[in-house]
């Protein structure tokens, strides 16, 4: 399984995660679909992976946010 998948399931799914993010359910989805956070959380304007795995965390399913950080990092476009 892709580790966002898995981070956003164990989290309790896309519902939850877009509530503690304050985005929707469709931008959530659009991660998964990109298979990596929005630009800004690489950028530190945004703390989306931490929010995640606090909500995994408080289901038992704990894991750092840099390693979530580290393993959906963006994929680079071939310009």
């Amino acid at each position: 399984m892709r580790p966002l998948k898995k981070s956003i399931d164990d989290a309790g799914g896309v519902p939850a995660v877009a509530l503690a993010c304050g985005k929707s359910p469709r931008a959530v989805y659009k991660w998964l679909t990109a298979d990596c956070l929005p630009r800004t959380e690489y950028t530190g304007e945004t703390r989306y992976a931490e929010r995640i795995a606090a909500l995994a965390a408080a289901n038992g399913k704990p894991f750092e946010a840099s390693w979530l950080l580290s393993e959906v990092h963006p994929k680079k476009s071939a310009a």
